[in-house]
């Protein structure tokens, strides 16, 4: 069984900045590709950045030079840094994970953390 478990959300003032976490734990053979999404009320969830092989990553055109997503390979965790951060990301924010396991591969979610932007 695989877990993900997401932290770091909360409340911030527009300018502000929040680092997210996100640890897998389980029966892990290899991660291949960890990411963020979002979903924002009344919105469909969106990809936010994602990180593939390790290194290559991937920024929604929204979040790009505000938000930094980074991985610790050895604690199986991935973080997304967001600063200068505007009311409009405001959102549920999703970890996602494409994980081998024994028995094959297949994504994984976290339970979602709220961010929220406001004044």
């Amino acid at each position: 069984q695989v877990q993900l478990v997401e932290s770091g959300g909360g409340l911030v003032q527009p300018g502000g900045t929040l680092r997210l976490s996100c640890a897998a734990s389980g029966s892990i053979l290899s991660i291949n590709a960890m990411g963020w999404y979002r979903q924002a009320p009344g919105k469909e969830r969106e990809v936010v950045a994602y990180m593939r092989d390790g290194a290559t990553t991937n920024y929604a055109d929204s979040v790009k030079g505000r938000f930094t997503i980074s991985r610790d390979n050895a604690k199986n965790t991935v973080y997304l840094q967001m600063n200068s951060l505007k009311p409009e990301d405001t959102a549920v924010y999703y970890c996602n994970a494409r994980i081998s396991v024994f028995i094959g591969t297949a994504d994984y979610w976290g339970q979602g953390t709220q961010v929220t932007v406001s004044s």
